[in-house]
């Protein structure tokens, strides 16, 4: 079986000041590039053969601090961006939930086929990454000796870890994702299973 190590890119401007980011190239913040060092030494017994990553540059600068020290190849891939948040991109959550909390609300009820306005939904974030991880798992089916590190966004995440635990996405449900932990998923060669959540980092 091959695995996958997936990690959120460490903290931006607008992570801290809760604003939805979607496929906006907002850089790591001061403390970001404090946190992705510290996650360096986290990992530092953690084994991956190369780190696959967003190009969006928030994961690009998280995959290479991460990475620091090794010589495994890191490669980006825009089939790992966040989910396309359209014409929400740039509001905090408080406007969210506030100028738009009735659109909302309908989403969220939506689960899988929740979609911003003008952005995308979870079921096509959800096709977008497995095909990037398939295809990653059957080229390097013949030369794997270690799990693929993963850098990637929480929406990206949410949608892997929630569709193999077969949950529904929908607001009843808590979150089976923290924001801050490395994931581990597995591929025999036709399907991915779960194979361990929220290690803390």
């Amino acid at each position: 079986m091959m695995e996958f190590l997936l990690i959120r890119h460490a903290s931006t401007p607008w992570n801290e000041e809760k604003r939805i980011q979607g496929q906006k190239d907002i850089p790591l913040s001061p403390q970001g590039v404090l946190q992705a060092r510290g996650w360096c030494n986290t990992l530092q017994r953690v084994l991956w053969s190369r780190v696959l990553c967003s190009d969006l540059q928030r994961a690009v600068d998280t995959a290479h601090s991460v990475n620091n020290g090794r010589e495994s190849i890191i490669s980006t891939d825009r089939r790992l961006r966040e989910q396309d948040w359209g014409r929400w991109t740039g509001c905090t959550i408080d406007e969210l939930h506030g100028r738009h909390a009735a659109e909302v609300r309908l989403q969220e009820n939506a689960g899988w086929n929740f979609r911003p306005p003008g952005g995308e939904s979870r079921t096509e974030v959800l096709r977008r990454t497995l095909d990037c991880l398939e295809e990653t798992a059957r080229n390097a089916a013949q030369s794997r000796t270690a799990p693929v590190l993963v850098v990637t966004h929480l929406g990206v995440i949410k949608c892997l870890v929630t569709h193999l635990m077969e949950l529904s996405f929908t607001p009843d449900e808590p979150s089976p994702v923290k924001k801050r932990a490395l994931h581990r998923i597995g591929w025999d060669g036709r399907t991915f299973t779960l194979l361990e959540r929220n290690r803390d980092l």
